[in-house]
């Protein structure tokens, strides 16, 4: 049976990783129904120091009133990847279930945690709430992609669902809040998602922490700055029909993003994305997220 609302606090999955003869290794691995870790032996180069760790659930996605609630630790000096292997699936609801994934996770020192999964795409009507709270030390290094797609988009499901929310709470280990961030997009309360969100058909944000991630940090925002000044820029065509009365609406950019920094001496950047299509999304985080294979063994989503 999946978990139900009376069980719902038990946990589903955890995995710690620590070092064992000088390498990153997994030491403790649980998974319960509806959900399954695969760890495979090697990921990319074998002198990369790197766990990878595939998150599934069983029927391919997340049912009406599933809650799905995992723990991570990543010890010191270690390295270790949580992805997908697909798009997480939510179904629809029935009636007011909510169906919910919690993570939780500790991240030790100069360690190194990347959360870099395929996006969330809910049916129609479903309602789901993720939440994912991180501890890490002044020098934990995060990466985080956190996105969703309209749904199912080919069947004519766009931004359809009844109920998304995902928050996403970083704090250091003495319990001072270093990010707190939540999107909410809620039908009772917005009225048409789908009029809100117009043509994009994506919204991603990603989160780089750290020391190991300055460069990375670095060349995002370089990216971000010349991409949206492109983006932004209308041509002279587009600046004579502004003139013209007859003419208020210049298209919108396909693809638009930004950046800003967080925390103490500006050690963490959140970057926020829009878009028109899936695809150059994938294609922005494989750009963006390259420079990470020497310390994951492979691009992410290559």
């Amino acid at each position: 049976m999946r978990n139900s609302k009376d069980d719902k606090e038990v946990e589903t999955g955890s995995v710690v990783v620590e070092k064992v003869g000088g390498r990153s290794s997994v030491t403790s691995c649980l998974s319960r129904y509806p959900l399954k870790f695969i760890i495979p032996r090697k990921v990319g180069s074998s002198r990369t120091d790197v766990v990878w760790v595939y998150s599934l659930t069983y029927g391919g996605g997340i049912v009406s009133g599933d809650h799905i609630l995992c723990k991570f630790s990543v010890e010191d000096e270690c390295t270790m990847v949580l992805t997908t292997q697909a798009s997480t699936k939510v179904y629809k609801s029935e009636g007011s279930k909510v169906s919910q994934q919690i993570l939780e996770a500790r991240v030790g020192s100069n360690a190194l945690l990347a959360i870099i999964p395929d996006p969330v795409t809910c049916f129609s009507t479903a309602r789901y709430y993720q939440k994912q709270i991180l501890s890490v030390s002044s020098d934990s290094n995060l990466v985080i992609v956190d996105w969703i797609t309209s749904g199912r988009y080919e069947s004519g499901e766009k931004w359809d669902f009844d109920l998304y929310r995902s928050t996403n709470n970083i704090f250091l280990q003495d319990g001072q809040p270093l990010f707190l961030d939540t999107i909410l997009l809620d039908k009772e309360k917005m009225g048409s998602i789908q009029e809100h969100m117009q043509d994009y058909q994506v919204i991603a944000m990603i989160v780089l922490l750290g020391p190991k991630m300055q460069c990375v940090q670095n060349r995002v925002q370089d990216h971000v700055k010349k991409l949206m000044s492109e983006q932004l820029q209308l041509p002279p065509a587009a600046l004579r029909h502004q003139k013209d009365k007859s003419d208020h609406s210049v298209s919108k950019p396909s693809f638009v993003a930004s950046c800003s920094v967080f925390g103490p001496k500006k050690i963490g950047l959140v970057v926020r994305v829009a878009a028109m299509t899936t695809e150059s999304v994938y294609m922005f985080l494989q750009h963006q997220l390259a420079p990470l294979e020497v310390m994951l063994g492979v691009p992410p989503y290559r």
